[in-house]
């Protein structure tokens, strides 16, 4: 079972190909897209409301058995963390479950400095995709995860230059965003006047 995880502010087509190409290439039953109640390390900006959001992967995941949608992060109160989300899926979807955790790059490296580093490669594999150019820090991720070579496997991905924040910078300028997200998920923001619609 594959978990991605992020804001999701708005779900767009690059989230969906992650998803998609990491079942495809490491052979899971699904993906799990599970969007954050608030964004604890990104303080001072404002995310849609968790509702919204919700209901815009839903719409993006409709009719697609690789991909679903997990509310266990919206649902708990207080800070959401990595360690807690991979924890209740397992308590959740059974101790036997075997869970992958899709993250970017970027995110890989920063790993250390997460709450609980060495928990979260306990309780899944790590899902990343190298850039071309980019190396693992793989010491400095030792440092702190001495076992973390075990627990890491890459896939390929099509590079894809989309990213939330460009199409909420889009739709605030009355710019189109048409294959830039799901068309059932554009109507949404449109119907719902999401990001300044």
């Amino acid at each position: 079972m594959g978990v991605l995880g992020g804001s999701f502010d708005p779900v767009h087509i690059g989230h969906l190909i992650a998803a998609e190409e990491a079942a495809r290439q490491l052979g899971l039953q699904r993906v799990l897209l599970t969007p954050a109640k608030d964004q604890w390390r990104k303080p001072g900006r404002q995310l849609v409301a968790a509702e919204h959001r919700l209901f815009m992967l839903r719409l993006a995941a409709s009719g697609n058995p690789a991909i679903g949608v997990s509310e266990i992060d919206i649902r708990r109160e207080g800070p959401s963390y990595t360690t807690d989300t991979l924890a209740d899926l397992h308590a959740d979807l059974g101790e036997g479950v075997d869970l992958h955790f899709i993250l970017g790059f970027d995110a890989l490296a920063d790993l250390p400095h997460w709450v609980e580093p060495q928990r979260i490669a306990q309780l899944a594999t790590l899902v990343t995709v190298v850039r071309p150019g980019y190396q693992i820090p793989w010491d400095t991720l030792e440092a702190t995860v001495p076992t973390i070579r075990d627990r890491v496997v890459t896939i390929s991905m099509p590079e894809v230059g989309i990213s939330s924040t460009e199409i909420r910078r889009r739709l605030a300028a009355q710019e189109s965003a048409r294959y830039w997200v799901p068309d059932a998920v554009l109507a949404y923001i449109n119907e719902h006047r999401l990001y300044g619609v």
